[in-house]
Parts: structure tokens; C-alpha cells; sequence
């Protein structure tokens, strides 16, 4: 008997890498055993030049493939050049390096992936040729007349716990087709792998539906929110007190720190960190309790317990997970590590 495997990987598509994927069918030796490097056609992903094009796919992260069921399997994998170096578009090698300098830290994710649907041209829910009701009812909504997708949301959802994905939740967004999955809480490599793979698992689940999905920071100008991919961190001195907490959030504002971040935070940012429909201006920096309209956000709960997580809300919802979780893992770490709060 064989069973097919998807080897999914991330492309080098500027300024916004896309997933591609093709499948590879294997025998049931390959059960269980570590699975085999395979090639593809660098050319054809913006990762080669045509003279040599040749590159590997080396296997990084497997599950249950909910899509086809039975012994499939989905490959999450990562880009390496035929040296078995890591290919310039792998941000997942940079990340394992400073993922590994301050694992002692325990440092952990949750992201929140907002995205929105389109029917075609289209955002879901928007009329032909016109706008629906202004942004209200929308959020955490219910009723045909506000919720567009939810079919389609409600899929994805049961294909990524069938894949064993480390979902947390899902709701509405403010505007109309627009949705969020959160995936977390976990460590930084563990985080940014599963929510590729349930990125891959929305398009894909979308596709039956013939719908599409797209991670655009302002899908809609004007005034509509746009979508994000919030980032929660913690590591354990936070999640043991609060002078770490304080630390953390003076740590993403220190000198270049802001701009550092920021233009690696996502395409488009400045379309969407605008001050207005809860954002802070892409050129300032700022934290505060449940303050959503600050770059950085306390929970309340975290302050009135003292100890917890801090909320990034800057980062785009076409954020790379490899370089958000790096930046901040590195930024915020190293803080703590030299405050004596590691």
C-alpha cells in the first residue's frame, strides 16, 4: 500500500512569499521513518535562476492530512539549496538559531491570523457594485444579514484540529467576510510552522467553496479595519511577574528598535497602521493596559495578576511567523537576559 504526502513549502515571492505544494506518493516502508528530501523547480518560485534552478525540500514538520484522511499526510518543509544549506528565503534557519540561544527563557506564541474572504473581485458580503452597512454588527456577529463565510470558516476550523494543529479559537472580524483563527499557545518554531500549515489548510479548504482568502493588510480602502496578525508573547519571568512584563515592552521601543521591527512586520503596514480602526501610527511607538489603539498591549488581567503575556498588535496579517516570532523572541529576550530577568 502507499499514501500520498503534500510537501508544503514557502516561496520566495517578494515583498510577500506565497505556499506552493505538490504531492509525492510513498510506500508503507515510509511510515514512521524520517521522510526523504525531494526537488523542485526553483525557477518557478522566484528561488532560482533558470541556468540552475534545481532546489531541495527538506521535511521539518508533519500531520494528519484532513483533506484527504486515512494515512495522509501533510510536510511542511523547509528550502535548502543542493549543498544543504539553508536557501536565502529560508527564514525558518534563522529563526531555530535564536529560537535555540534563549530557549532557556521558555518563550512562547499565540497568533492571531485574521484574513478575509472574496467572491471573486469581491470581498464576501459586499453587494455588487456598492458597500454593505458600516462597520458595527460585524464583529462576533450572528444572522445571515451580518456573517458571510461561516461555512467555510467552520471547515477550516475542523480541518486543522483534525490535523492536530494547536487552534485556540476562532471569531468574526470587524469587517464583512473577514475572520480570525488563533494558533498557540507555543513555542516560537512550533507557532510559525503550524500556522503555515493552517494557512496552507485555509486556501486549500477555500477552494471547495470556490472561494478565496487572502491575508491583505487593508483588503478594502477607506473606512473598514484592516486585518492583522496580532502576536502574544511570554516568557516564564513574565509569566512569573511583572517587572519582566514592563521590561519586555520597553525592550520593543528602545532606539531603533520600532522601525527594526516594523518593516519586517508585513507588506503594506502603513496602509493599515494608520492611528485609526484600532492601530497605533506605523512611526510611533507605544504600550499600554487595554489599550488597543497603543503598538503593544497589556491585557488588563495581566496587570491586575502581575505576571502574564504582552500582545504585539502590529504585526500584518501577511506577516512571515519565522520573522515575527525571531524579532521579538530576540528583541525581548536579550532585554530580560541582560535586566537579569531571564
Amino acid at each position: 500500500m502507499s499514501f500520498k504526502a503534500e510537501y508544503i513549502w514557502i516561496d520566495g515571492t517578494e515583498p510577500t512569499a506565497k505556499l506552493r505544494s505538490k504531492t509525492k506518493i510513498l510506500d508503507d516502508q515510509a511510515k514512521g521513518a524520517e521522510l526523504p528530501i525531494w526537488g523542485f523547480d526553483g525557477s518557478s518560485t522566484n528561488q532560482a535562476e533558470g541556468h540552475s534552478s534545481d532546489r531541495v525540500l527538506k521535511p521539518v514538520f508533519t500531520c494528519p492530512d484532513p483533506i484527504r484522511g486515512g494515512d495522509h499526510i501533510l510536510v511542511l518543509c523547509e528550502v535548502l539549496n543542493i549543498d544543504m544549506t539553508p536557501h536565502e528565503s529560508n527564514t525558518r534557519a534563522v529563526l531555530a538559531e535564536v529560537a535555540e540561544r534563549f530557549a532557556g527563557q521558555a518563550p512562547i506564541f499565540g497568533i492571531e491570523q485574521e484574513y478575509t474572504f472574496f467572491d471573486g473581485a469581491r470581498p464576501l458580503g459586499f453587494p455588487a457594485g456598492g458597500f454593505p452597512a458600516p462597520q458595527g454588527g460585524y464583529y462576533c456577529g450572528v444572522g445571515a444579514d451580518e456573517i458571510f463565510g461561516r461555512d467555510v470558516v467552520e471547515a477550516h476550523l475542523e480541518n486543522c484540529l483534525k490535523a492536530g494543529l494547536t487552534i485556540s479559537g476562532i471569531n468574526a472580524e470587524v469587517m464583512p467576510g473577514q475572520w480570525e483563527f488563533q494558533v498557540g499557545p507555543l513555542a516560537p518554531l512550533e507557532v510559525a510552522d503550524q500556522l503555515w500549515v493552517a494557512r496552507w489548510l485555509l486556501y486549500r479548504t477555500a477552494e471547495d467553496f470556490k472561494i478565496s482568502a487572502t491575508l491583505d493588510p487593508k483588503p478594502v480602502k477607506g473606512d473598514w479595519n484592516g486585518a492583522g496578525a496580532h502576536t502574544n508573547f511570554s516568557t516564564k519571568a513574565m509569566r512569573e511577574g511583572y517587572d519582566a512584563i514592563i521590561t519586555a515592552c520597553e525592550a520593543l521601543g528602545e532606539g531603533s528598535k520600532p522601525m527594526d521591527h516594523v518593516k519586517n512586520y508585513g507588506a503594506g503596514i502603513d496602509d493599515r497602521l494608520t492611528g485609526l480602526h484600532e492601530t497605533a501610527p506605523w512611526n510611533e511607538y507605544s504600550y499600554g493596559v487595554s489599550d488597543r489603539g497603543a503598538s503593544v498591549r497589556i491585557p488588563w488581567q495581566v496587570e491586575k495578576d502581575g505576571k502574564g503575556y504582552i500582545e504585539d498588535r502590529r504585526p500584518n496579517a501577511n506577516v512571515d511567523p519565522y520573522v515575527v516570532t525571531r524579532l521579538i523572541t530576540d528583541t525581548c529576550c536579550s532585554a530580560l537576559e541582560k535586566a537579569g530577568q531571564a
